[in-house]
């Protein structure tokens, strides 16, 4: 009896030491929700942009391929065509998608950054302050007053 009891509970400890192993460990980052980390961006900075939402629009503004994007939260100012501000949050879908993400925000950066040097000369300093990031399969392109903290949140809410 005492043996059957023993390996009863060898077998608990086995399923137990086996499920806490199962967590999704490194996939925690998955489950953000970028249009949600969208909206605290807004809320925190008092934002009022014109939402991108279809990847129509991402191909058209950004030239990103919908085959590459798992989700994305795009934003842009368009009513201030000297001086756009615009926040693109992508996931996509593996490394190498990621990798064409990066290379086409860089893109649309370096077009913003040539913008505010032919008609706002004097918010160049802040675009340069900007920047196209890339964290796994997250990328970034963030164009504005306070990108640092946008920045700042997406990145706490990709941990």
């Amino acid at each position: 009896m005492k043996r059957v009891i023993a390996l009863a509970l060898a077998a608990l400890l086995a399923i137990a030491v086996f499920a806490g192993c199962g967590g999704n460990g490194g996939d925690a980052a998955k489950s953000v929700d970028l249009n949600k980390v969208m909206e605290t961006i807004n809320t925190a900075n008092g934002l009022s942009l014109e939402k991108l939402d279809t990847a129509d629009k991402l191909n058209r503004y950004y030239s990103i391929e919908e085959k590459d994007v798992k989700q994305f939260a795009a934003e842009m100012d368009k009513s201030n065509t000297d001086a756009p501000v615009e926040i693109v949050l992508v996931e996509a879908n593996d490394a190498d998608a990621a990798g064409r993400v990066e290379t086409a925000l860089t893109t649309r950066y370096n077009s913003i950054l040539r913008t505010y040097n032919s008609y706002t000369p004097e918010k160049v300093s802040m675009v340069e302050a900007c920047k196209v990031t890339k964290d796994g399969n997250f990328v970034t392109m963030i164009v504005a007053d306070n990108a640092a903290a946008m920045l700042k949140t997406f990145q706490d809410s990709i941990k």
